[in-house]
């Protein structure tokens, strides 16, 4: 939203007062929602409340289900997308046509809007560098994960026999699953479900607006502030954040090469760089495939499960010997100048 110029000052643009963004697909059908919303602006002084506007929404459509499912499953582009993909600099070029196009629309509309408006809602300097969003979108990361951070925990927790009648029951359910491997997909498929609707109690009573939260506006440090909103900034101060730059992309890089020498060092393994490790190595292969063609594979799989969930007392700290083995292989990082 923005506030309008006097009528007396054409040329002069339109300030931010804030905005709302309600998505439809989060409204349930033939539903009146009411709320009211702060209007939010990040200035260079920092995150300030221009105010509040009550909305009342509700979104009328037919609830069929074959129509929600041929909506939701459809393509979200032109077919013509699909068979002759344009690149990514084609699309930008064509998204901001687009912005020019509903900029120009809006700018012969009743009351008129200025293009900065239309800039404004389409989050047209979303691309640009920002420390903020930076941070924002490595908390919305983490956010995606922490599924995957909770189910190692509990895994950690079974596997280290925290609480015995988990583990117990974990024990019994893998050796139903092993034994009649046809249901793991119905199994899983039941879990996700009874998942659902536990968190159906938890969902949202109606639409969310901006958060300043999310956002990381209500911590934004006043540095990160004058980075954002500074096209131009002095020469000392452009050296001050470049040096900081160069620290953050410091630690991008070496997570980089830490990712590409593992992959190395799994190439490693067969390609002989390191003839002992690779003898040894194909060795155990084949160790494994006669020892596995005349076993039973659920006997094997029994026992590899219940070796993984061996209690803490017959367990070693020390690393295992096949990630000893791994960490020793060699990576191309030692080539690199």
């Amino acid at each position: 939203m923005f506030a309008f110029a006097g009528a007396g000052d054409e040329q002069r643009q339109d300030y931010r007062i804030g905005k709302v963004r309600v998505r439809v697909s989060t409204l349930e059908s033939n539903r009146a929602y009411t709320a009211s919303y702060p209007l939010l602006v990040l200035l260079r002084s920092g995150l300030k409340k221009m105010g509040e506007v009550q909305l009342a929404v509700r979104f009328t459509s037919p609830a069929h289900l074959p129509d929600t499912w041929a909506t939701y499953t459809s393509p979200l582009l032109p077919r013509m997308h699909y068979l002759r993909p344009i690149g990514v600099a084609q699309q930008e070029a064509l998204r901001a046509a687009a912005v020019r196009v509903v900029a120009a629309w809006l700018e012969r509309s009743e009351p008129p809007l200025g293009r900065e408006v239309v800039r404004h809602m389409l989050d047209v300097d979303a691309h640009t560098w920002s420390v903020r969003r930076a941070k924002a979108n490595w908390f919305r990361i983490m956010g995606v994960l922490a599924w995957a951070v909770g189910l190692a925990r509990w895994l950690d927790g079974v596997q280290r026999w925290r609480s015995p009648p988990t583990t117990v029951l974990v024990h019994v359910l893998y050796l139903v699953l092993v034994w009649y491997p046809e249901l793991a997909v119905p199994t899983a498929s039941l879990y996700v479900f009874l998942i659902g609707v536990w968190y159906y109690r938890f969902r949202p009573r109606g639409p969310a607006g901006m958060d300043a939260r999310l956002s990381q506006a209500d911590t934004v440090e006043a540095d990160d502030l004058e980075e954002e909103f500074d096209a131009v900034p002095p020469p000392e101060v452009l050296r001050a954040r470049y040096e900081r730059l160069r620290t953050l992309a410091g630690r991008v890089q070496r997570v980089m090469g830490d990712v590409a020498a593992q992959g190395e060092r799994v190439q490693a393994l067969v390609s002989w760089r390191d003839p002992r490790a690779s003898r040894i190595f194909v060795g155990v292969c084949l160790a494994v495939a006669v020892a596995l063609y005349a076993m039973p594979p659920k006997m094997v799989a029994v026992a590899g499960g219940f070796y993984y969930l061996r209690h803490p007392m017959f367990r070693d700290p020390m690393p295992p010997a096949a990630v000893n083995f791994f960490r020793r292989l060699p990576s191309l990082s030692d080539r690199m100048l």
